[in-house]
């Protein structure tokens, strides 16, 4: 006799046993560069240590810009952030959005949870499984 919900019940069970998480309302499938402005500078590449002025936010779907809660921003402590392209310092994301770029140009980025923070999130301000939203200005190469 078929039992439709012992059938859904043990369904629901394996996957669990498999670990699927539900996928986050705002995440996004892909990474995505924008370039607002191609620099004419020096470009940034693996092993070189950038200087990068940055506005992040969470990942949004319903906001017509995507950009939902701002978390950081280095315009607010004046203090551009540095960082050595390759060297894991920063998220995957971040390090693939900067590379490539040269010095004035600026791009906004939709970086996947995946490449961001992923199942941990960070502090308060950027919970599990979000995507994020980035505003770069490649100021320095060296």
């Amino acid at each position: 006799m078929y039992r439709p919900r012992a059938f859904a019940a043990t369904a629901l069970l394996a996957l669990g046993a498999f670990g699927l998480r539900p996928v986050h309302a705002d995440d996004v499938a892909a990474f995505k560069v924008t370039d607002l402005k191609v620099g004419t500078g020096a470009s940034a590449r693996d092993d070189a240590t950038v200087a990068i002025n940055y506005t992040g936010w969470l990942y949004d779907a319903k906001a017509p810009d995507h950009h939902g809660a701002k978390f950081d921003s280095s315009y607010d402590n004046g203090q551009p952030l540095s960082f050595r392209v390759g060297a894991e310092e920063v998220i995957d994301g971040m390090e693939s959005a900067v590379r490539g770029m040269r010095v004035g140009g600026k791009r906004e980025v939709i970086i996947p949870s995946s490449m961001g923070y992923g199942h941990n999130g960070a502090g308060n301000d950027i919970p599990p499984d979000s995507a994020l939203v980035f505003d770069i200005e490649l100021l320095d190469v060296h």
